[in-house]
Protein backbone atom coordinates (compact mmCIF):
# COMPACT_ATOMS: atom_id res chain seq x y z
CA UNK A 1 0.00 0.00 0.00
CA UNK A 2 1.04 3.82 -0.65
CA UNK A 3 1.62 5.72 2.07
CA UNK A 4 1.75 9.34 1.35
CA UNK A 5 4.21 10.41 3.72
CA UNK A 6 6.92 8.20 2.28
CA UNK A 7 6.50 10.87 -0.97
CA UNK A 8 9.64 12.88 0.65
CA UNK A 9 11.85 10.31 1.20
CA UNK A 10 11.54 8.30 -2.37
CA UNK A 11 12.15 11.74 -3.69
CA UNK A 12 15.83 12.34 -1.92
CA UNK A 13 16.39 8.75 -2.14
CA UNK A 14 19.06 9.30 -5.31
CA UNK A 15 20.67 12.53 -3.79
CA UNK A 16 21.19 9.83 -0.84
CA UNK A 17 22.87 7.50 -2.55
CA UNK A 18 25.07 9.84 -4.93
CA UNK A 19 25.84 11.23 -1.56
CA UNK A 20 26.84 7.65 0.26
CA UNK A 21 29.02 7.49 -2.55
CA UNK A 22 30.95 10.00 -2.22
CA UNK A 23 31.38 9.99 2.03
CA UNK A 24 32.15 6.52 1.84
CA UNK A 25 35.92 6.65 0.66
CA UNK A 26 36.20 9.41 3.20
CA UNK A 27 35.59 7.78 5.82
CA UNK A 28 37.77 4.73 4.79
CA UNK A 29 40.90 7.17 4.35
CA UNK A 30 40.01 8.66 8.00
CA UNK A 31 39.88 4.93 9.52
CA UNK A 32 43.35 4.29 7.76
CA UNK A 33 44.25 7.72 8.95
CA UNK A 34 43.33 6.83 12.66
CA UNK A 35 43.89 3.67 13.47
CA UNK A 36 47.64 3.62 14.38
CA UNK A 37 47.16 6.75 16.01
CA UNK A 38 44.79 5.13 18.75
CA UNK A 39 47.15 1.87 18.57
CA UNK A 40 49.81 4.04 19.95
CA UNK A 41 47.89 6.35 22.30
CA UNK A 42 46.70 3.01 23.40
CA UNK A 43 49.91 1.46 24.41
CA UNK A 44 51.62 5.14 25.67
CA UNK A 45 47.97 4.99 28.53
CA UNK A 46 48.09 1.68 29.21
CA UNK A 47 51.39 1.54 31.68
CA UNK A 48 49.60 5.10 33.52
CA UNK A 49 46.29 3.36 33.34
CA UNK A 50 48.28 0.41 35.50
CA UNK A 51 50.18 2.81 37.14
CA UNK A 52 47.24 4.27 38.81
CA UNK A 53 45.33 1.89 39.24
CA UNK A 54 47.87 0.30 41.69
CA UNK A 55 47.98 3.53 43.83
CA UNK A 56 44.32 3.68 44.00
CA UNK A 57 43.48 0.36 44.80
CA UNK A 58 44.66 0.33 48.53
CA UNK A 59 43.49 3.37 49.19
CA UNK A 60 39.60 2.24 48.20
CA UNK A 61 40.53 -1.06 50.11
CA UNK A 62 41.09 1.02 52.91
CA UNK A 63 38.33 3.40 52.40
CA UNK A 64 35.95 -0.03 52.43
CA UNK A 65 37.32 -1.34 55.70
CA UNK A 66 36.80 2.60 57.15
CA UNK A 67 33.19 2.42 55.98
CA UNK A 68 32.75 -0.38 57.85
CA UNK A 69 34.51 0.80 61.00
CA UNK A 70 32.78 4.05 61.17
CA UNK A 71 28.86 3.21 59.97
CA UNK A 72 28.31 2.09 64.04
CA UNK A 73 30.29 5.59 65.44
CA UNK A 74 27.79 7.29 62.51
CA UNK A 75 24.57 5.98 63.45
CA UNK A 76 25.35 6.98 67.15
CA UNK A 77 26.06 10.29 66.47
CA UNK A 78 23.01 10.45 64.27
CA UNK A 79 20.94 9.14 67.18
CA UNK A 80 22.94 11.89 69.52
CA UNK A 81 22.54 15.03 67.40
CA UNK A 82 19.41 15.11 66.25
CA UNK A 83 17.57 16.39 69.10
CA UNK A 84 20.22 18.88 69.55
CA UNK A 85 20.42 19.90 66.11
CA UNK A 86 16.22 20.19 65.77
CA UNK A 87 16.43 22.67 69.21
CA UNK A 88 18.21 24.97 67.02
CA UNK A 89 17.16 28.01 65.66
CA UNK A 90 16.02 28.31 62.27
CA UNK A 91 17.68 32.23 61.10
CA UNK A 92 15.62 33.17 57.89
CA UNK A 93 18.90 35.09 56.45
CA UNK A 94 22.32 35.10 56.35
CA UNK A 95 22.52 37.71 58.68
CA UNK A 96 20.69 36.05 61.22
CA UNK A 97 22.66 33.24 60.98
CA UNK A 98 25.92 34.89 62.17
CA UNK A 99 24.29 35.61 65.31
CA UNK A 100 23.47 32.25 66.38
CA UNK A 101 25.50 31.89 70.06
CA UNK A 102 28.97 30.39 68.38
CA UNK A 103 29.27 27.59 70.96
CA UNK A 104 26.46 26.06 69.21
CA UNK A 105 27.55 26.84 65.66
CA UNK A 106 30.82 24.76 66.75
CA UNK A 107 28.59 22.26 68.60
CA UNK A 108 26.57 21.33 65.45
CA UNK A 109 29.72 21.71 62.94
CA UNK A 110 31.57 19.20 65.15
CA UNK A 111 28.31 16.40 64.82
CA UNK A 112 27.17 17.14 61.84
CA UNK A 113 30.88 16.93 60.35
CA UNK A 114 30.58 13.60 60.82
CA UNK A 115 27.13 12.33 59.36
CA UNK A 116 28.26 14.80 56.49
CA UNK A 117 31.02 13.37 55.46
CA UNK A 118 31.85 9.88 54.27
CA UNK A 119 33.85 7.22 55.98
CA UNK A 120 36.38 7.56 53.78
CA UNK A 121 36.85 10.96 53.27
CA UNK A 122 37.23 11.29 57.22
CA UNK A 123 39.67 8.16 58.13
CA UNK A 124 41.95 10.48 54.96
CA UNK A 125 42.37 12.55 57.50
CA UNK A 126 43.98 10.43 59.96
CA UNK A 127 42.90 7.58 61.87
CA UNK A 128 42.33 8.98 64.90
CA UNK A 129 39.70 11.43 62.60
CA UNK A 130 37.30 7.53 62.11
CA UNK A 131 35.38 8.69 64.92
CA UNK A 132 34.59 12.81 64.88
CA UNK A 133 37.76 13.54 66.45
CA UNK A 134 38.75 16.89 65.59
CA UNK A 135 35.87 17.91 63.23
CA UNK A 136 35.49 20.79 64.14
CA UNK A 137 38.76 22.00 63.79
CA UNK A 138 39.47 20.05 60.64
CA UNK A 139 36.61 21.89 58.93
CA UNK A 140 37.18 25.42 59.54
CA UNK A 141 40.92 24.92 58.93
CA UNK A 142 40.16 23.47 55.48
CA UNK A 143 37.52 26.13 54.98
CA UNK A 144 40.24 28.93 55.78
CA UNK A 145 43.38 27.55 54.29
CA UNK A 146 42.78 24.29 52.62
CA UNK A 147 45.31 22.31 53.32
CA UNK A 148 46.85 20.11 56.11
CA UNK A 149 49.70 20.33 58.50
CA UNK A 150 52.76 18.64 59.08
CA UNK A 151 53.38 14.76 58.34
CA UNK A 152 55.80 14.47 60.64
CA UNK A 153 58.35 12.93 58.55
CA UNK A 154 56.85 10.36 56.66
CA UNK A 155 56.72 11.85 53.45
CA UNK A 156 59.32 14.76 54.63
CA UNK A 157 61.80 13.71 51.71
CA UNK A 158 61.66 12.95 47.37
CA UNK A 159 59.93 9.41 48.89
CA UNK A 160 57.82 7.54 51.63
CA UNK A 161 60.07 6.52 54.37
CA UNK A 162 56.96 4.16 55.67
CA UNK A 163 58.11 1.19 53.46
CA UNK A 164 61.98 0.82 54.72
CA UNK A 165 60.67 1.68 58.74
CA UNK A 166 58.31 -1.75 58.48
CA UNK A 167 55.38 0.60 59.16
CA UNK A 168 52.03 0.06 56.93
CA UNK A 169 51.48 2.64 54.27
CA UNK A 170 48.46 3.46 56.29
CA UNK A 171 50.01 5.22 59.25
CA UNK A 172 48.49 8.30 60.42
CA UNK A 173 48.48 10.72 58.29
CA UNK A 174 49.01 14.68 57.91
CA UNK A 175 47.48 16.42 61.21
CA UNK A 176 45.31 20.10 59.96
CA UNK A 177 47.18 22.72 60.08
CA UNK A 178 47.78 24.52 63.52
CA UNK A 179 47.46 28.31 62.11
CA UNK A 180 43.54 28.36 61.53
CA UNK A 181 43.23 25.81 65.13
CA UNK A 182 44.98 28.31 67.35
CA UNK A 183 43.72 31.29 66.27
CA UNK A 184 40.74 29.78 68.52
CA UNK A 185 38.73 29.23 65.61
CA UNK A 186 37.90 32.72 65.14
CA UNK A 187 36.80 34.73 61.68
CA UNK A 188 38.14 34.61 58.00
CA UNK A 189 41.03 37.00 58.63
CA UNK A 190 41.67 35.25 62.09
CA UNK A 191 40.66 38.76 64.14
CA UNK A 192 39.79 37.58 67.75
CA UNK A 193 37.62 39.47 70.56
CA UNK A 194 39.07 40.61 73.92
CA UNK A 195 39.99 37.77 76.46
CA UNK A 196 37.13 37.09 78.49
CA UNK A 197 36.95 38.55 81.93
CA UNK A 198 38.48 37.21 85.22
CA UNK A 199 35.38 38.79 86.97
CA UNK A 200 32.74 37.37 84.46
CA UNK A 201 34.57 34.35 84.43
CA UNK A 202 34.94 33.91 87.91
CA UNK A 203 30.91 34.50 87.99
CA UNK A 204 30.23 31.68 85.76
CA UNK A 205 32.77 28.96 87.24
CA UNK A 206 32.77 30.02 91.23
CA UNK A 207 29.00 28.44 91.72
CA UNK A 208 29.59 25.61 89.35
CA UNK A 209 33.48 24.67 91.52
CA UNK A 210 31.25 25.03 94.75
CA UNK A 211 29.27 21.26 94.12
CA UNK A 212 29.77 18.99 96.58
CA UNK A 213 30.58 16.64 94.18
CA UNK A 214 34.05 17.87 93.64
CA UNK A 215 35.22 16.33 97.35
CA UNK A 216 36.54 18.87 100.14
CA UNK A 217 39.90 20.39 97.77
CA UNK A 218 39.17 21.47 94.59
CA UNK A 219 41.58 23.51 92.40
CA UNK A 220 41.71 25.16 88.66
CA UNK A 221 43.15 27.48 86.05
CA UNK A 222 41.84 29.21 82.98
CA UNK A 223 44.65 30.44 80.80
CA UNK A 224 44.47 32.54 77.28
CA UNK A 225 46.53 30.02 74.70
CA UNK A 226 47.38 33.04 72.32
CA UNK A 227 48.36 34.98 75.29
CA UNK A 228 49.21 33.00 78.15
CA UNK A 229 47.38 35.06 80.68
CA UNK A 230 45.72 33.50 83.11
CA UNK A 231 42.28 33.97 83.52
CA UNK A 232 40.89 32.91 86.22
CA UNK A 233 42.55 30.59 89.02
CA UNK A 234 40.94 28.96 91.90
CA UNK A 235 44.10 27.49 94.24
CA UNK A 236 46.19 27.54 90.67
CA UNK A 237 49.29 27.19 92.44
CA UNK A 238 48.39 23.98 95.04
CA UNK A 239 49.26 20.61 94.05
CA UNK A 240 47.07 17.97 93.69
CA UNK A 241 46.59 14.29 92.76
CA UNK A 242 46.53 14.51 89.28
CA UNK A 243 45.42 11.20 88.38
CA UNK A 244 45.96 10.81 83.87
CA UNK A 245 45.78 14.46 83.33
CA UNK A 246 49.86 14.20 84.37
CA UNK A 247 49.99 12.36 81.02
CA UNK A 248 49.94 15.93 79.39
CA UNK A 249 53.25 16.69 81.06
CA UNK A 250 54.53 13.00 79.95
CA UNK A 251 53.23 14.20 76.54
CA UNK A 252 55.36 17.77 76.41
CA UNK A 253 58.28 16.11 77.84
CA UNK A 254 58.91 13.25 75.22
CA UNK A 255 57.79 15.67 72.50
CA UNK A 256 59.92 18.71 73.13
CA UNK A 257 63.39 16.03 74.31
CA UNK A 258 62.78 13.39 71.34
CA UNK A 259 61.04 15.49 68.37
CA UNK A 260 57.54 14.79 67.15
CA UNK A 261 59.40 12.25 64.25
CA UNK A 262 61.14 9.80 66.67
CA UNK A 263 60.27 6.88 66.18
CA UNK A 264 60.78 3.44 68.34
CA UNK A 265 63.04 0.74 66.69
CA UNK A 266 62.32 -3.33 66.96
CA UNK A 267 65.00 -5.63 65.35
CA UNK A 268 66.27 -9.43 65.00
CA UNK A 269 70.07 -9.43 65.05
CA UNK A 270 71.75 -12.79 64.21
CA UNK A 271 75.24 -13.18 66.51
CA UNK A 272 78.25 -14.22 64.10
CA UNK A 273 79.42 -18.22 63.98
CA UNK A 274 76.58 -18.93 67.03
CA UNK A 275 73.53 -18.41 65.18
CA UNK A 276 71.85 -17.00 67.44
CA UNK A 277 68.82 -14.62 66.48
CA UNK A 278 68.50 -12.01 69.15
CA UNK A 279 64.93 -10.01 69.17
CA UNK A 280 65.72 -6.18 70.49
CA UNK A 281 63.17 -4.51 72.44
CA UNK A 282 63.15 -1.00 71.30
CA UNK A 283 60.22 -0.23 73.58
CA UNK A 284 57.03 -0.06 71.60
CA UNK A 285 54.43 -1.15 73.03
CA UNK A 286 52.89 -0.46 69.73
CA UNK A 287 54.06 -3.34 68.25
CA UNK A 288 51.26 -5.33 67.19
CA UNK A 289 51.33 -9.13 66.01
CA UNK A 290 47.57 -9.00 64.61
CA UNK A 291 46.77 -9.74 61.24
CA UNK A 292 46.16 -5.94 60.00
CA UNK A 293 48.81 -3.79 61.44
CA UNK A 294 46.41 -0.83 61.22
CA UNK A 295 49.57 1.53 60.69
CA UNK A 296 51.58 0.22 63.98
CA UNK A 297 54.54 -1.39 63.38
CA UNK A 298 54.09 -5.22 62.90
CA UNK A 299 56.03 -8.15 64.36
CA UNK A 300 54.68 -10.59 61.57
CA UNK A 301 56.12 -7.90 58.49
CA UNK A 302 59.60 -8.43 61.11
CA UNK A 303 59.30 -12.11 60.96
CA UNK A 304 58.82 -12.42 57.22
CA UNK A 305 61.75 -10.08 56.54
CA UNK A 306 63.95 -11.96 59.20
CA UNK A 307 63.24 -15.09 57.66
CA UNK A 308 63.95 -14.13 54.33
CA UNK A 309 67.18 -12.74 55.36
CA UNK A 310 67.95 -16.31 57.40
CA UNK A 311 67.53 -18.21 54.00
CA UNK A 312 69.37 -16.29 52.22
CA UNK A 313 72.45 -16.87 54.68
CA UNK A 314 71.83 -20.61 54.26
CA UNK A 315 70.44 -20.78 57.78
CA UNK A 316 67.04 -22.83 58.55
CA UNK A 317 67.39 -23.32 62.54
CA UNK A 318 68.81 -20.62 65.43
CA UNK A 319 69.04 -20.32 68.97
CA UNK A 320 66.25 -17.69 69.83
CA UNK A 321 66.53 -14.95 72.33
CA UNK A 322 65.18 -11.16 73.50
CA UNK A 323 66.97 -8.25 74.69
CA UNK A 324 65.55 -6.15 77.07
CA UNK A 325 68.42 -4.01 78.25
CA UNK A 326 67.12 -0.79 76.84
CA UNK A 327 65.30 -0.45 79.87
CA UNK A 328 66.47 -0.81 83.46
CA UNK A 329 65.11 -1.24 87.59
CA UNK A 330 61.40 -2.90 87.61
CA UNK A 331 59.26 -3.91 85.16
CA UNK A 332 55.90 -4.00 88.11
CA UNK A 333 54.35 -0.53 88.83
CA UNK A 334 54.26 0.60 92.51
CA UNK A 335 50.28 -0.16 91.96
CA UNK A 336 51.16 -3.97 91.30
CA UNK A 337 49.57 -6.42 88.80
CA UNK A 338 46.70 -4.43 87.72
CA UNK A 339 44.75 -4.40 84.55
CA UNK A 340 45.22 -0.75 83.87
CA UNK A 341 48.85 -1.64 82.94
CA UNK A 342 51.50 -4.33 81.82
CA UNK A 343 55.10 -5.03 83.16
CA UNK A 344 56.74 -1.95 81.64
CA UNK A 345 59.29 -4.15 79.35
CA UNK A 346 61.70 -2.76 76.14
CA UNK A 347 59.98 -5.30 74.33
CA UNK A 348 56.06 -6.43 74.37
CA UNK A 349 53.56 -7.35 71.73
CA UNK A 350 50.08 -5.96 71.74
CA UNK A 351 50.59 -4.03 74.96
CA UNK A 352 50.63 -7.50 76.36
CA UNK A 353 47.33 -8.24 76.20
CA UNK A 354 45.45 -11.06 76.89
CA UNK A 355 42.48 -10.31 74.58
CA UNK A 356 41.57 -8.55 71.58
CA UNK A 357 41.38 -5.39 73.13
CA UNK A 358 43.49 -2.30 72.00
CA UNK A 359 42.57 -0.18 74.68
CA UNK A 360 41.27 0.06 78.55
CA UNK A 361 41.46 -2.62 81.13
CA UNK A 362 42.67 -5.87 80.19
CA UNK A 363 44.59 -8.82 81.74
CA UNK A 364 47.73 -8.97 80.65
CA UNK A 365 50.75 -11.56 81.08
CA UNK A 366 53.18 -11.50 83.35
CA UNK A 367 56.26 -11.93 81.18
CA UNK A 368 55.51 -9.28 77.90
CA UNK A 369 58.75 -10.25 76.27
CA UNK A 370 59.21 -13.64 76.66
CA UNK A 371 55.29 -13.76 75.53
CA UNK A 372 56.25 -11.78 71.98
CA UNK A 373 58.92 -13.35 71.67
CA UNK A 374 57.13 -17.04 71.44
CA UNK A 375 54.87 -15.21 68.80
CA UNK A 376 57.50 -14.21 66.93
CA UNK A 377 58.91 -17.78 66.77
CA UNK A 378 55.81 -18.98 65.58
CA UNK A 379 55.62 -16.46 62.69
CA UNK A 380 59.66 -17.63 62.03
CA UNK A 381 57.94 -21.49 61.84
CA UNK A 382 55.77 -21.07 59.20
CA UNK A 383 58.99 -20.07 56.98
CA UNK A 384 60.30 -23.42 58.03
CA UNK A 385 62.60 -21.74 60.67
CA UNK A 386 63.18 -23.95 63.71
CA UNK A 387 63.82 -22.21 66.86
CA UNK A 388 64.78 -22.69 70.53
CA UNK A 389 62.95 -22.02 73.38
CA UNK A 390 63.17 -18.47 73.88
CA UNK A 391 65.40 -17.00 76.71
CA UNK A 392 66.90 -13.39 77.71
CA UNK A 393 69.84 -12.49 76.35
CA UNK A 394 71.85 -9.38 75.61
CA UNK A 395 72.99 -8.19 71.52
CA UNK A 396 76.80 -7.53 71.16
CA UNK A 397 77.95 -4.68 69.06
CA UNK A 398 78.77 -7.29 66.38
CA UNK A 399 75.35 -9.27 65.92
CA UNK A 400 74.22 -8.24 62.22
CA UNK A 401 70.59 -6.92 62.04
CA UNK A 402 68.97 -8.80 60.08
CA UNK A 403 65.13 -6.82 59.57
CA UNK A 404 63.71 -3.89 61.93
CA UNK A 405 60.35 -2.44 61.77
CA UNK A 406 59.60 0.95 63.44
CA UNK A 407 56.50 2.56 65.04
CA UNK A 408 54.86 5.88 63.79
CA UNK A 409 56.19 8.89 64.56
CA UNK A 410 56.36 10.02 68.42
CA UNK A 411 53.38 12.42 67.29
CA UNK A 412 51.23 9.45 66.39
CA UNK A 413 52.17 8.09 69.55
CA UNK A 414 51.39 11.13 71.91
CA UNK A 415 48.09 11.27 70.64
CA UNK A 416 47.09 7.37 70.78
CA UNK A 417 48.53 7.76 74.61
CA UNK A 418 46.19 10.98 75.38
CA UNK A 419 43.41 10.01 73.32
CA UNK A 420 42.71 6.36 75.25
CA UNK A 421 44.70 7.53 78.15
CA UNK A 422 47.11 4.50 77.14
CA UNK A 423 49.21 3.74 80.83
CA UNK A 424 51.55 1.81 78.77
CA UNK A 425 52.50 4.12 76.22
CA UNK A 426 52.93 6.74 78.71
CA UNK A 427 55.12 4.22 80.81
CA UNK A 428 57.17 3.75 77.28
CA UNK A 429 57.56 7.24 76.74
CA UNK A 430 58.71 8.24 80.20
CA UNK A 431 61.61 5.81 80.30
CA UNK A 432 62.29 6.76 76.62
CA UNK A 433 62.70 10.39 77.11
CA UNK A 434 65.36 9.16 80.27
CA UNK A 435 66.93 7.78 77.88
CA UNK A 436 67.08 10.97 75.95
CA UNK A 437 67.73 13.01 78.77
CA UNK A 438 71.13 10.49 79.53
CA UNK A 439 69.06 9.11 83.08
CA UNK A 440 68.76 5.64 84.19
CA UNK A 441 65.58 4.43 82.20
CA UNK A 442 63.56 3.10 85.10
CA UNK A 443 60.17 4.87 86.99
CA UNK A 444 62.14 6.73 89.02
CA UNK A 445 64.62 8.34 86.37
CA UNK A 446 61.71 8.58 84.02
CA UNK A 447 59.76 10.89 86.48
CA UNK A 448 63.36 12.33 86.90
CA UNK A 449 63.57 13.39 83.16
CA UNK A 450 60.30 14.60 82.98
CA UNK A 451 60.38 17.51 85.45
CA UNK A 452 64.00 18.03 84.10
CA UNK A 453 62.55 18.50 80.18
CA UNK A 454 59.59 20.79 81.64
CA UNK A 455 61.89 22.84 83.73
CA UNK A 456 64.32 23.99 80.79
CA UNK A 457 60.90 24.54 78.92
CA UNK A 458 60.27 27.22 81.53
CA UNK A 459 57.22 26.24 83.10
CA UNK A 460 55.84 26.58 86.46
CA UNK A 461 57.38 23.62 88.40
CA UNK A 462 56.56 25.36 91.66
CA UNK A 463 54.98 22.05 94.01
CA UNK A 464 54.72 19.68 91.42
CA UNK A 465 56.34 16.24 91.89
CA UNK A 466 56.49 13.08 89.75
CA UNK A 467 55.75 9.48 90.43
CA UNK A 468 55.65 8.06 87.10
CA UNK A 469 54.44 9.10 83.61
CA UNK A 470 50.73 7.75 83.76
CA UNK A 471 49.51 9.20 86.67
CA UNK A 472 48.39 5.73 88.03
CA UNK A 473 50.91 6.50 91.47
CA UNK A 474 49.38 8.84 93.76
CA UNK A 475 52.74 10.62 94.52
CA UNK A 476 52.50 12.12 92.01
CA UNK A 477 51.32 16.34 92.06
CA UNK A 478 50.74 18.99 89.99
CA UNK A 479 48.76 22.53 90.14
CA UNK A 480 46.48 23.99 87.59
CA UNK A 481 49.45 26.65 86.49
CA UNK A 482 51.08 23.33 85.66
CA UNK A 483 48.89 21.90 83.21
CA UNK A 484 47.23 25.24 81.54
CA UNK A 485 50.79 26.33 80.73
CA UNK A 486 51.65 22.83 79.08
CA UNK A 487 48.39 23.37 77.20
CA UNK A 488 49.61 26.56 76.30
CA UNK A 489 53.16 25.49 75.29
CA UNK A 490 51.63 23.08 72.71
CA UNK A 491 50.05 25.00 71.66
CA UNK A 492 52.71 28.08 71.16
CA UNK A 493 53.18 29.16 67.19
CA UNK A 494 57.12 28.79 67.69
CA UNK A 495 56.75 24.94 68.92
CA UNK A 496 54.94 22.93 66.00
CA UNK A 497 56.99 19.80 67.71
CA UNK A 498 54.59 19.96 70.46
CA UNK A 499 51.47 20.20 68.89
CA UNK A 500 50.76 16.80 69.12
CA UNK A 501 49.97 17.52 73.22
CA UNK A 502 46.65 19.46 71.73
CA UNK A 503 45.38 17.25 69.28
CA UNK A 504 45.68 14.05 70.68
CA UNK A 505 43.32 15.69 73.47
CA UNK A 506 40.21 13.23 73.53
CA UNK A 507 37.26 15.37 72.08
CA UNK A 508 33.80 15.82 73.77
CA UNK A 509 31.10 13.23 72.82
CA UNK A 510 33.56 11.72 70.27
CA UNK A 511 36.24 10.31 70.88
CA UNK A 512 38.32 7.99 73.40
CA UNK A 513 38.19 8.61 77.30
CA UNK A 514 35.42 11.53 76.64
CA UNK A 515 33.52 9.33 73.46
CA UNK A 516 30.75 8.54 76.28
CA UNK A 517 30.71 11.96 78.01
CA UNK A 518 28.76 15.33 77.29
CA UNK A 519 25.65 14.02 75.29
CA UNK A 520 23.99 16.90 76.61
CA UNK A 521 27.01 19.35 76.82
CA UNK A 522 29.51 21.03 74.55
CA UNK A 523 30.13 17.93 72.56
CA UNK A 524 32.51 18.64 69.76
CA UNK A 525 34.05 21.84 71.65
CA UNK A 526 35.20 19.98 74.60
CA UNK A 527 39.09 18.51 74.13
CA UNK A 528 40.24 17.29 77.28
CA UNK A 529 42.52 15.03 79.12
CA UNK A 530 40.49 12.78 82.31
CA UNK A 531 41.77 11.71 85.27
CA UNK A 532 40.53 9.04 87.87
CA UNK A 533 41.88 7.57 90.45
CA UNK A 534 39.51 7.02 93.39
CA UNK A 535 38.63 9.67 95.64
CA UNK A 536 40.79 11.90 92.66
CA UNK A 537 39.10 13.36 89.56
CA UNK A 538 40.63 16.06 87.34
CA UNK A 539 39.89 17.42 83.67
CA UNK A 540 42.25 19.72 81.88
CA UNK A 541 42.20 20.63 78.27
CA UNK A 542 41.16 23.53 75.66
CA UNK A 543 37.62 25.08 74.59
CA UNK A 544 36.91 27.91 72.48
CA UNK A 545 34.31 30.34 73.99
CA UNK A 546 31.75 32.07 72.37
CA UNK A 547 33.61 35.12 71.28
CA UNK A 548 36.34 32.80 69.32
CA UNK A 549 39.30 32.83 71.85
CA UNK A 550 41.33 29.32 72.19
CA UNK A 551 41.30 28.93 76.45
CA UNK A 552 43.35 26.07 78.46
CA UNK A 553 41.83 25.30 81.58
CA UNK A 554 42.48 22.47 84.36
CA UNK A 555 40.27 21.25 87.33
CA UNK A 556 41.56 19.15 89.75
CA UNK A 557 39.16 17.69 92.63
CA UNK A 558 40.26 15.51 95.64
CA UNK A 559 38.42 13.60 97.96
CA UNK A 560 35.71 12.98 95.69
CA UNK A 561 33.28 9.73 96.93
CA UNK A 562 31.32 9.53 93.58
CA UNK A 563 33.11 8.92 90.43
CA UNK A 564 30.41 9.64 87.93
CA UNK A 565 28.72 12.93 89.75
CA UNK A 566 32.16 14.41 90.14
CA UNK A 567 32.76 13.38 86.41
CA UNK A 568 29.40 15.29 85.48
CA UNK A 569 30.25 18.25 88.17
CA UNK A 570 33.53 18.66 85.92
CA UNK A 571 31.90 18.12 82.51
CA UNK A 572 29.02 21.04 83.24
CA UNK A 573 31.72 23.73 84.37
CA UNK A 574 34.04 22.88 80.95
CA UNK A 575 30.49 23.43 79.56
CA UNK A 576 29.74 26.60 80.80
CA UNK A 577 33.23 27.60 79.93
CA UNK A 578 32.72 26.79 76.36
CA UNK A 579 29.34 28.17 76.70
CA UNK A 580 30.49 32.06 78.55
CA UNK A 581 30.62 35.07 76.32
CA UNK A 582 32.34 36.88 78.94
CA UNK A 583 34.28 39.24 77.64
Amino acid sequence: MFVPELRPWRAARPRVARLARTVRPRLSRAKATVKPQLGRAGAAVKPQLERATATVRPHLERAGRATAAVKPRVARITRAVAPKLAGLPRPKNLKALTTLPRTWQYTAGAATAGLALTAGVVTAAGPWDSSGQRTAERDWAAVQEGSGGTDHGRNSGTSDTSGTSGTSAGAPAPAPSAASVLTGLGSATGTLKAAPAGSALAAVLGPLLENPALGTRRTAAVVDVATGKRLYGLGAGQALVPASTTKIATAVAALSAMGADHRLTTRAALEPDTNELVLVGGGDPTLTARTDPEGWASLRTLADSTAAALKKRGVSQVTLSYDTTLYAGKELHPIGVNDNLAPVSALMADEARTDDTTSGPAPRVTDPAAAATRTFAALLAKHGIKTSSPGPSKATGRASTLAKVSSPPLSALVERMLTNSDNDLAEALARQTALAKKVRPDFAGGAKAIQAQLRKLGLPMTGARFADGSGLNRADRLTPDLLTALLAKAGDPSRPDLRAALTGLPVAGFTGTLSARYTDGAAGVVRAKTGTLTGVNALAGTVVDRDGRLLAFAFLAANTTSPTEAQAALDRTATALASCGCG
